[in-house]
């Protein structure tokens, strides 16, 4: 490794990606104490977007997030991208693939309110506040009395709007919130069984110039095949979904989908209330996934397990019983119907 340079890590410049990023150098610098780590902030269209209060659904969803850091990558002046793996679409640059998935965070949603009430004990009516229309409608099916209402901004942003009572709770990733040291303003958890989270929900992507071996095997310490393999079913969930809404059935033998960050992009992920969630459990990876209307009216569930080393292959086939048992006349629907929400924090 001693023929590397400075080795320059792309993030946006929000406090959670600048934690997030933090949390990747150290590692890397425990792992390889001889190099010299720069951090590169650069600002996204999303957080340009996010800062004007524009929903993201509105301007083009995900990749809002992630193209300047790409266009970085690519031509050079960083080395690697720090992304939320939620927020990097599947379908990756021409050039450009996912290097490293680092060990996961708590994928769970959380709730905040302030005197510390869970869901279940929140009075009727009670606004709260989520940023994603994956979480508005299971939180309808949990809690049809709440007003749901969309939030914007920062977390930061959106704890001050609760502490000035323009909500009487939250609903945000469980996973920033930890990486930003606020984990004591956690009222619960909703388990996966009361609100299935967004696919790669609380972990990292780590991007890099495909071909790059040095900075691959620089990278190789912290990857977390556990992890890998979880959001790899999950995004081969969402893969055949957007299959569906693009109008294309599987194609069998499409070398994409054996390859992690490389399966097609779900058209409207920020749109559709989607979600998916795999653990391992020995050597067998379980998946569960969901299709929904926006208004919470309908929701389809599938689960399925596999073996460990073929994830892939189980999350085409749990969207395969989502579509078959209902989930395809309602993804276009909900596709049709929803509404101004983004997924985010």
């Amino acid at each position: 490794m001693s023929v590397l340079r400075t080795i320059r890590v792309a993030t946006r410049g929000s406090r959670l990606a600048l934690a997030q990023t933090e949390w990747v150098v150290a590692r890397l610098r425990e792992a390889h104490p001889g190099l010299d780590f720069q951090v590169v902030t650069l600002r996204t269209a999303g957080d340009r977007t996010q800062r004007a209060g524009i929903p993201l659904s509105r301007v083009g969803g995900k990749g809002l997030f992630t193209r300047e850091l790409e266009e970085a990558l690519l031509d050079g002046r960083v080395d690697l991208a720090v992304h939320s793996l939620k927020d990097l679409p599947s379908d990756l640059p021409s050039g450009l693939t996912l290097g490293c998935v680092p060990p996961r965070e708590d994928p769970r949603d959380a709730l905040l309110s302030p005197d510390g009430r869970g869901l279940r004990d929140l009075a009727p009516g009670t606004r709260v506040g989520t940023s994603s229309l994956r979480r508005t409608a299971q939180l309808r099916r949990l809690r049809p009395d709440l007003e749901l209402a969309p939030v914007r901004g920062n977390v930061d942003t959106r704890l001050r709007k609760l502490a000035t009572g323009q909500y009487g709770a939250l609903v945000m990733a469980a996973a920033g919130l930890h990486r930003l040291g606020l984990r004591d303003r956690i009222s619960a958890y909703l388990a996966p069984e009361e609100c299935l989270p967004a696919a790669g929900q609380g972990a990292l992507g780590i991007e890099v110039r495909d071909g790059d071996e040095a900075i691959l095997a620089l990278l190789r310490p912290l990857h977390d095949p556990v992890t890998a393999a979880a959001v790899r079913a999950e995004r081969a969930f969402l893969a055949r979904l957007t299959e569906e809404l693009e109008g294309r059935g599987p194609v069998p033998g499409d070398p994409a989908a054996g390859v992690p960050g490389q399966a097609p992009p779900l058209s409207g992920t920020c749109q559709v209330p989607v979600a998916a969630h795999a653990a391992l459990d020995g050597d067998r990876l379980h998946l569960h996934g969901l299709v929904a209307l926006p208004d919470g009216s309908r929701v389809v569930k599938a689960a399925g397990d596999g073996p460990a080393d073929a994830p892939e292959q189980l999350g085409r086939a749990v969207a395969e019983t989502v579509l078959r048992t209902g989930g395809r006349q309602m993804l276009r629907q909900a596709h049709g119907l929803a509404g101004e929400e983004g997924e985010s924090p």
